[in-house]
C-alpha cells in the first residue's frame, strides 16, 4: 500500500448537515476543477480488510479514542448495544445503552459516548460505562436538529459535527447546512451554530449537474485538518477544508466497498472505513496507509 496509485478523483462543536435548494443563489465561489486523473494522500485501490463476525454484519459508524486503533468502537442497526473489538480479532464486547433502535454513528467526546439514532436524537454516557453488560447514567437529547435523517456524527475539540442524510423539505440538494452541538462536561448537548457546504461545487468537479450527496459518515483528518464526508449511495468520498470548501470526490470503485457506512483516522493520518455486509459479505473495515502529498 506504500505505492500511491493514481486515483480517479470526480471533482464537501455535535455537527449536522440539511440539504436544500437554493437555486436563486447564483455565485459562484471559484472552486479549483480538479484534473480527472490525480494523486490523493490515498490508494483506495488496495485496501488492508478485515473481517467483522457475524454479530457485525450490519457495523456501522466506527471511532477510536485519542486517536488509538488499538481498540475500534462501533454499533450495528438496531441493536442499540455498543460493541468493542480488535481489529483482526472476532471476540468483541458490548454494552448495551437503548432499546433497540436504527443506531447510525459512534462517535467519543472527553469522558462520554455519544449515540446517533437515524431520527436525529442523542444518546450520552461515561465512557467508563463500557465494558459493562448495561450501561448506566444514560441521557437521551432530542429536538436539538431539524427533522430527518441522519447517519453522520464526528467528535472534536468538544464539540459534535453531523451530516444529514435526508431532510424533509427541499430534494434539489444545492446547500448543506451544517449544525454544530457542545458537548458539556457532564454528557449533556447544546446547539453550538451553524455552518453550510455548497453541493454546486460537488457537481462542478464531477461534472454533473445534479450531485446525489447523502452523506453516511463523516471525520476530520487530524494531520491536514480537512474533513472526509462518505456518500454511501453513490459510493462517494468528499474532502473539504477546515471551512468545508470542497476540495476533491473521490470514487470508491474497489469491489471491497460494499457499503461504506463509517469512518475514521488514526494519529499517523491512516484511513479506516467500514463497510456493512450482506448475506454472503462479512461487515469489513478497510484500511488505508496515509501517504503525505508534499
Amino acid at each position: 500500500m506504500s505505492k500511491l496509485l493514481t486515483l480517479s478523483l470526480v471533482s464537501i462543536f455535535i455537527l449536522g448537515i440539511s440539504c436544500k435548494d437554493r437555486s436563486k443563489d447564483n455565485g459562484d465561489n471559484n472552486t479549483n476543477v480538479v484534473s480527472a486523473k490525480s494523486t490523493g494522500p490515498y490508494n483506495l485501490n488496495a485496501p488492508q480488510k478485515f473481517n467483522m463476525p457475524d454479530e457485525l454484519v450490519e457495523i456501522s459508524g466506527i471511532a477510536f479514542r485519542n486517536l488509538d486503533p488499538s481498540v475500534v468502537y462501533t454499533e450495528q442497526d438496531e441493536a442499540g448495544k455498543v460493541y468493542q473489538i480488535k481489529l483482526g480479532e472476532q471476540k468483541t464486547k458490548t454494552t448495551k445503552f437503548a432499546k433497540p433502535g436504527d443506531f447510525e454513528d459512534i462517535a467519543l467526546s472527553g469522558n462520554y459516548v455519544i449515540m446517533l439514532r437515524s431520527d436525529g436524537k442523542f444518546y450520552t454516557f461515561p465512557f467508563s460505562e463500557l465494558g459493562k453488560p448495561e450501561a448506566s447514567g444514560v441521557q437521551e437529547f432530542k429536538n436539538l436538529i431539524p427533522p430527518g435523517e441522519y447517519e453522520s456524527l464526528f467528535a472534536d475539540g468538544g464539540k459534535l459535527y453531523m451530516v444529514a442524510k435526508h431532510v424533509a423539505e427541499g430534494h434539489q440538494r444545492k446547500i448543506c447546512d451544517g449544525y454544530m452541538l457542545n458537548v458539556g462536561a457532564d454528557g449533556s448537548l447544546s446547539a453550538a451554530g451553524t455552518f453550510s457546504i455548497d453541493v454546486k461545487e460537488i457537481d462542478k468537479l464531477s461534472g454533473t449537474q445534479r450531485t446525489d450527496f447523502r452523506p453516511s459518515a463523516m471525520a476530520r483528518h487530524p494531520l491536514t485538518k480537512d474533513w472526509y464526508i462518505l456518500s454511501s449511495v453513490n459510493k462517494m468520498l468528499v474532502v473539504t477544508d477546515g471551512n468545508w470548501k470542497v476540495k476533491s470526490v473521490y470514487k470508491l470503485t474497489h469491489p471491497a466497498f460494499l457499503q461504506p457506512e463509517g469512518i475514521v483516522f488514526d494519529k499517523q493520518g491512516n484511513l479506516y472505513i467500514s463497510n456493512e455486509g450482506d448475506k454472503i459479505t462479512p461487515g469489513t473495515i478497510l484500511r488505508f496507509k496515509y501517504n503525505a502529498q508534499p
